[in-house]
């Protein structure tokens, strides 16, 4: 017999059998789920304003940068594209100044010459309309926006096939990433889908043709990239674009190098499964 029976003979026999505690659980619950969601960490958490000097005008400027560390990285696509829970890094890694249209990767930013300085001054200051990014984070259409002045001032300052190429990469990932959040929308538009496919391929078929050409005329790192790395990500993108001979050479290039690392050799073997695949079914 529960510690409330007997309420029967007192009219109240539909409650005997309540949980005395019930109501208390239930609000702990109610309260731990509200704190939950407030503590849920949201895109524009993990973005900060970051100041930067423009190495062609001299303006002090903020650009959106991502704190590290707050991402969790969910896993690598197979041409190194890395994917996080809450954002997408690549949005944020342009750095565009501005006042004079100046814009470049992180990693290429304060790497310019006097020559380039002049170039941009010339052909990009005087004309560039730079849009104001007002929001908390980059939409995906604002960081393409932002990624094409990054090429665009590649190309005019004359960078080396490397730069130009890392650039198109990375604009076919945040491309990608664009198609992937509209994916999982309820009611996704498969035109626009269709178009940023499109314009994946064409990014990442400049990267390919940029990553060859800078492989036979620069030195290693590249990018930030050794050898093995540029040669498989060149045999995953040749497997793309069905160029099996030229992901046949890079992948026996990585099997044969005494430098590359294991978990590399294993990503290698992993593709020549794929490449032989292909080819049986010719």
């Amino acid at each position: 017999m529960g510690i409330l029976s007997g309420l029967d003979g007192l009219g109240l026999g539909s409650l005997e059998n309540m949980d005395i505690f019930a109501d208390e659980e239930k609000e702990k619950a109610a309260v731990k789920a509200k704190a939950a969601a407030a503590a849920k960490t949201e895109e524009k958490d993990i973005v900060f304003d970051r100041t930067y000097e423009c190495p062609v005008c001299g303006l002090h400027f903020p650009s959106k940068a991502v704190k590290t560390g707050k991402a969790k990285l969910l896993g690598t696509d197979s041409d190194l594209r890395a994917k996080y829970d809450i954002i997408d890094p690549g949005k944020y890694d342009v750095i565009l100044c501005p006042k004079c249209g100046y814009a470049a990767l992180g990693r290429f930013f304060d790497k310019i010459t006097h020559p380039q300085v002049n170039l941009i001054k010339e052909k990009i200051s005087p004309t560039v309309q730079v849009p104001e990014y007002d929001d908390p984070i980059y939409t995906y259409p604002e960081a393409l926006e932002r990624y094409k002045l990054a090429l665009i001032n590649a190309v005019v300052k004359k960078a080396r096939a490397s730069e130009k190429a890392y650039i198109c990469l990375k604009s076919g990932w945040v491309v990608r990433g664009y198609k992937e959040s509209l994916q999982a929308e309820e009611s996704p538009d498969g035109k626009l889908i269709a178009e940023l496919e499109k314009q994946e391929n064409e990014y990442l078929q400049n990267a390919y043709k940029g990553f060859v050409e800078a492989r036979q005329s620069e030195s290693f790192p590249m990018c930030g990239m050794d050898e093995t790395t540029v040669d498989y990500l060149l045999a995953v993108l040749a497997v793309r674009f069905k160029k099996y001979d030229v992901a046949g050479r890079m992948v026996a290039s990585i099997l044969g190098s005494p430098s590359a690392n294991p978990r590399m050799k294993d990503k290698a073997r992993d593709l020549k499964e794929e490449i032989l695949k292909e080819l049986k079914k010719k």
